[in-house]
């Protein structure tokens, strides 16, 4: 498999609130707001959701944390814009 081709999934390993490795398809960098979100894909078979979370740049070292969205109406809007963006792309289904 060519990993340099844009074809080739972007997965990244978070942390759950447990300490589990998971790991994520990246799909999406937003911008809303003055403030930054990712969208993700859980790489396990049953997943049927993304995942959105907030980009903090906050902290000392030069690695970015993510932090989950408590607003659901900000959740609500940002899953709007990430099935406007990739409409032609993905089949969704609320």
């Amino acid at each position: 498999m060519d990993f340099n081709s844009e074809d080739a999934p972007n997965i990244i390993v978070l942390n759950d609130e447990d300490g589990n490795e998971v790991q994520f398809e990246f799909l999406d960098l937003m911008e809303f707001a003055e403030r930054k979100f990712v969208v993700l894909l859980p790489t396990d078979d049953d997943a049927d959701e993304v995942v959105i979370l907030e980009v903090d740049e906050s902290g000392d070292d030069e690695e970015e944390s993510y932090v989950g969205i408590e607003d659901p109406d900000l959740l609500n809007t940002l899953y709007e814009m990430f099935k406007d963006k990739f409409r032609d792309v993905f089949n969704f289904t609320d």
